[in-house]
């Protein structure tokens, strides 16, 4: 699943990445590629680009404990157009790469390569934020883990990816998942043309919290079986804004979810629970949008 781990590096932001491709080459004992693409009017810098990722890539190299396999490419062309392309061509199972988090107008009007790379790709996307502190290794990274899910096929395709994630260090007990299912603390009831909201009593969210924790329990068990420790938590709110705060305050270094990938109308004025947690939050992001 994580064999080919692709790294797209354009600017310093990029180097916030490395901590987390040297965590995953010595956890997954991934292949590791950096990659620049550059604008075509800027092939005149092509050999500086190629000695500057040639140097990262020395860096990585040097930090895995077993000098793992790392190695570097340099690309012409549309930056998300060339990471896409390329990563489907060769096969990568995971892509990593740093994003401003923007949101609001800026975002919307300027967009990002790490937005667009995530709607074009059907790889899991790892996005690092440059709202996250530089990561240390010695600390813990991505060994506590934040999994929303909402009882859809969709939202438990993550599962397979965190447990593969997670599996190679399970047994020294440094590793907890969380899954997490969100009740909404009010429901919709049609009244003529209008469908007001209506807040549930407590006897009502006592109902649904045990219905939602039996179903977190099942998904858990499989993990358990692993030898994965794993929470199950059922807290009221909304959906996005709950996930991030529920992030903070258990102070996940990872969340992990599925994501449709919607572009476009659908997702300008819809919006969805992932795109909301990528720019409102500060903690790195796995995403993985379902092949069906």
């Amino acid at each position: 699943m994580y064999e080919k781990i692709l790294a797209p590096c354009d600017t310093k932001l990029s180097e916030l990445i490395l901590p987390y491709l040297e965590e995953l080459g010595d956890r997954l004992d991934s292949e590791i590629t950096l990659l620049h693409v550059y604008p075509p009017k800027l092939a005149s810098f092509s050999r500086t680009l190629e000695v500057y990722l040639d140097q990262l890539a020395q860096t990585v190299r040097g930090n895995l404990k077993d000098r793992g396999r790392v190695s570097s490419v340099v690309l012409g062309g549309d930056p998300h157009r060339e990471i896409v392309s390329y990563a489907q061509e060769e096969g990568f199972g995971l892509i990593v790469m740093a994003t401003h988090g923007e949101s609001g107008i800026k975002r919307r009007f300027l967009g990002s390569t790490a937005d667009k790379v995530v709607r074009g790709t059907n790889q899991p996307v790892l996005l690092i934020r440059a709202k996250s502190p530089m990561a240390v290794r010695e600390q813990g990274m991505l060994n506590r883990i934040l999994v929303p899910l909402d009882g859809s096929k969709l939202s438990e395709s993550i599962l397979p990816y965190v447990g593969e994630l997670v599996a190679s260090v399970a047994a020294e007990a440094k590793t907890e998942v969380t899954l997490i299912q969100i009740i909404p603390p009010t429901y919709y009831v049609p009244a003529g043309e209008a469908a007001p909201r209506v807040a549930y009593t407590e006897e009502e969210l006592s109902q649904l919290r045990e219905i939602a924790m039996d179903y977190l329990r099942q998904k858990a068990a499989g993990l358990q079986d692993s030898g994965i420790a794993v929470k199950c938590e059922v807290p009221v709110g909304g959906d996005a804004e709950k996930i991030v705060e529920f992030t903070d305050e258990i102070r996940a270094n990872l969340v992990a979810m599925s994501t449709h990938g919607l572009s476009g109308f659908s997702r300008l004025f819809l919006g969805s629970v992932a795109d909301y947690v990528l720019h409102h939050g500060d903690t790195p992001l796995l995403l993985v949008k379902p092949s069906w």
